[in-house]
């Protein structure tokens, strides 16, 4: 079983079928109790899952690099980027507002006052923060490079036994299906273990996928997290607690 604040790894735009929007809202109500972390910002599915987490009274945590804020009067830079705690909501009858792609996140954002926001200097720290917080496990919706790569990264270091957390793709419409194609093509040609096929977990849903646009990802994610056990896999033996200059660190995600 995993428990936990739920890392949710996706797109910063809606997407183009309302399908992937309302998986979103699904999941965000669903993990409430556990907590969000995510990306920061309210704009595409970011703003639908972490405004569905703030609507059920969840916790939402959002990592936010300093490049990417707003200051408090709407313009990139500014006094607000300096401020550790990003305020702002945005819902149009439920589902997220469309921005546009690379919008800064606005800080202060009306009716967002909730959302506890740290603010770090880099992506990849942004990422290592993000899995220390979130000691629930990962999940990925339908995203584009920055999805990807996260969901990924989080995997690699799975497989490298740096930490041990379940990581869940939420397969709406079949998005992610050539992301398994691939792992398993993977395995095919000798490049993955095939003992670690099982470290990205596929939530299908219903295979008639016109069930998809109302169906509950929500409660399968929670459930596929409440049944996950380790696999046993420990890595290839390397001691992450090792450091260039002979000293011990905590290892685990120190070592990333």
């Amino acid at each position: 079983m995993s428990t936990g604040p739920v890392a949710v790894y996706c797109a910063s735009s809606n997407g183009t079928k309302v399908a992937y929007e309302k998986a979103a809202i699904s999941i965000g109500k669903s993990i409430a109790k556990r907590g969000l972390v995510y990306g920061g910002g309210s704009s595409g599915l970011m703003g639908v899952v972490s405004g569905a987490v703030l609507e059920a009274g969840g916790h939402v945590t959002g990592v936010v690099p300093a490049a990417m804020l707003a200051g408090r009067r709407g313009q990139p830079g500014g006094e607000g980027s300096k401020v550790e705690v990003e305020t702002g909501l945005q819902t149009k009858e439920g589902l997220g507002v469309v921005k546009k792609h690379g919008e800064p996140v606005i800080l202060l954002e009306k009716g967002r006052e909730a959302v506890e926001t740290l603010v770090v200097n880099s992506m990849h720290e942004r990422k290592v923060k993000m899995a220390e917080r979130a000691t629930g496990g990962f999940v990925g919706l339908p995203g584009g490079f920055g999805t990807f790569e996260e969901v990924m990264e989080v995997a690699t270091w799975s497989q490298l036994a740096i930490h041990n957390k379940p990581v869940l793709l939420v397969n709406v419409l079949g998005y992610w299906d050539p992301m398994r194609e691939m792992i398993k093509r993977g395995i095919a040609e000798g490049f993955i273990n095939p003992k670690n096929e099982g470290l990205i977990i596929f939530v299908d849903g219903p295979s008639d996928k016109s069930a998809h646009v109302d169906y509950d990802w929500g409660a399968d994610v929670l459930r596929v997290l409440d049944e996950w056990k380790p696999n046993g896999w420990t890595g290839f033996g390397f001691d992450w607690s090792r450091t260039a200059d002979g000293h011990k660190s905590t290892g685990g995600l120190e070592a990333v």
